[in-house]
């Protein structure tokens, strides 16, 4: 079956609209307790199951949810009847395993982010999807952040102007990663940029430092390039005195700071600017500086992962497309393969053909997409 990246891998079998479907987690690590929280605590969904190895993770979770199966192998959570999804949040090195045998077992997925270690993984994972008629969806929970979808609420109503670039800073002392920083922290300023702009990257630079372990960047420097020209400089550490998560918009209009760091005003609205007067004769150019004044609108308490099994959810029940879709996914996979490359080969900016997406289906889709990267 070929993929048509214009279909979204939503699925149409749909499951009954009235009653909460059954969940199962397959990790407890890091992100498994705030999966299986909010999913017990969600409207949609019941909380049926854990899949999990570790002997003392099992027992936090078991303290929690005492009536709660726990099974150490994931093939008789594949078999549960009771379970119609899934919540992958292993290493994403398992994502895609996992993952493709939750769909092939007809459950529907929530896998966290990356969707997957490479594009070509991503792409077979995309095409099984729509083959078994399941819902895939990768977990970039940043999208569903208020404060994130209040900044694209200033971008879609053009209140900013012309973007004319975006600055971020994610830095923070650990946690220590054996993929690299670019790996770990990337995706989410990836995930974020594409949903402010909605055009996907074409070109990506990478430089950083390997101080502790080669081949593992802790600091590195990106600038993203995106369809329309837009484009985006991240600074990435895990060696800095303080947490930072602080992205900047400049437009022509005004400019946007999101500081994921800050409770009651994450997001600030900058009434300033500057303007060039073209000269009457053979004159300068005149700069006019305008500074007014600094909004910060109300942005709603509501936890993003809860509102992203809500997406979930409708997408099942419903056949919606969500936020996060898989072909999202897919393009924050592009652009992580893309960026490695580019560290690989000194900083050299590697290009990603805009036609790569429309041209990964096929037998040959995989491959396509794998080799689409050039520098």
């Amino acid at each position: 079956m070929n993929f048509d990246p214009g279909l979204q891998a939503n699925g149409n079998g749909r499951l009954p609209s009235s009653g909460r479907l059954g969940f199962g987690v397959v990790g407890y690590g890091y992100w498994g307790p705030n999966l299986a929280r909010n999913i017990a605590d969600s409207h949609d969904f019941r909380l049926v199951g854990l899949c999990e190895l570790d002997e003392d993770r099992i027992a936090d979770f078991k303290s929690r949810y005492r009536e709660v199966r726990v099974e150490r192998e994931f093939d008789a959570m594949l078999v549960d009847p009771r379970i119609d999804a899934v919540a992958i949040a292993t290493p994403p090195a398992t994502h895609y395993e996992l993952a493709r045998r939750a769909l092939e077992a007809g459950k529907h997925v929530l896998v966290e982010k990356p969707l997957a270690v490479s594009s070509a993984e991503a792409v077979e994972l995309i095409q099984v999807a729509r083959q078994v008629d399941r819902v895939l969806m990768p977990g970039h929970t940043f999208v569903y952040s208020p404060a994130v979808n209040k900044v694209d609420e200033l971008i879609r109503e053009e209140v900013l102007g012309e973007i004319y670039f975006v600055t971020s800073s994610r830095m923070n002392l650990g946690k220590y990663q054996p993929a690299g920083v670019v790996q770990d922290l990337a995706p989410h300023d990836l995930s974020i940029l594409l949903h402010w702009l909605g055009k996907p990257v074409v070109q990506a630079t990478a430089s950083g430092r390997s101080v502790f372990q080669a081949g593992v960047p802790e600091t590195a420097f990106l600038t993203l390039t995106f369809e329309g020209d837009t484009q985006a400089n991240v600074q990435l550490s895990w060696l800095a005195p303080r947490k930072l998560r602080q992205m900047l918009i400049v437009g022509s209009d005004r400019m946007v700071q999101y500081d994921d760091s800050e409770a009651d005003e994450s997001v600030k609205v900058y009434d300033r600017g500057l303007d060039f007067d073209a000269p009457a004769n053979f004159g300068e150019y005149r700069a006019t500086y305008r500074a007014g004044d600094i909004v910060s609108p109300r942005i709603d308490a509501t936890e993003p992962l809860a509102l992203e099994l809500e997406d979930f959810a409708s997408a099942i029940r419903e056949g919606t497309t969500p936020r996060s879709s898989a072909e999202f996914g897919l393009q924050v996979v592009l652009a992580l393969e893309a960026l490695e490359r580019s560290f690989e080969c000194g900083g050299q900016p590697v290009q990603i053909p805009r036609d790569v997406l429309a041209n990964s289906g096929g037998e040959n889709g995989a491959a396509a997409v794998e080799s689409g990267a050039t520098v």
